[in-house]
């Protein structure tokens, strides 16, 4: 099976998190964090700033490493990188996406999530969760 390797960014802002929907291809519709492909030479932090720039039309900063997420879809493998990340410049301007929604922890579950994103609400739910109460 193809593995395709991507990388996410998990935008934080006010205690929320900033989701997307598809706008194109198989998985239209679906929520999923922005992100995309690694180019062959690209470390996945570099990917990430290229692709937000080019979907989102925004320049972020990529902080902490998430966790990687290995998932098979029925035609490849998804091996996804995720980071969180802030906002540098930039209005976030969808380019490719449908819709997108800024999720607080109570929130993250209020979206037909893709299935290799729904593996990362808890620990994102988690995360903003303790941002908020000053425990994390």
């Amino acid at each position: 099976m193809k593995t395709v390797r991507v990388a996410a960014a998990i935008i934080i802002q006010d205690d929320k998190v900033f989701a997307t929907q598809r706008g194109y291809g198989a998985f239209k519709d679906g929520w999923e964090f922005p992100g995309g492909k690694i180019e062959d030479g690209e470390t996945p932090r570099e990917a990430l700033v290229r692709e937000i720039k080019e979907e989102l039309d925004t320049e972020i900063e990529v902080t902490d490493f998430l966790e990687t997420v290995e998932y098979d879809y029925p035609d490849f493998h998804l091996s996804m990188d995720c980071f969180f990340c802030t906002i540098r410049s930039g209005e976030l301007v969808l380019k490719e996406h449908e819709a997108a929604r800024w999720l607080t922890a109570e929130t993250l579950d209020s979206v037909e999530w893709l299935p290799a994103d729904l593996g990362l609400v808890a620990d994102i739910k988690k995360y903003l969760t303790d941002r908020k109460t000053g425990s994390g």
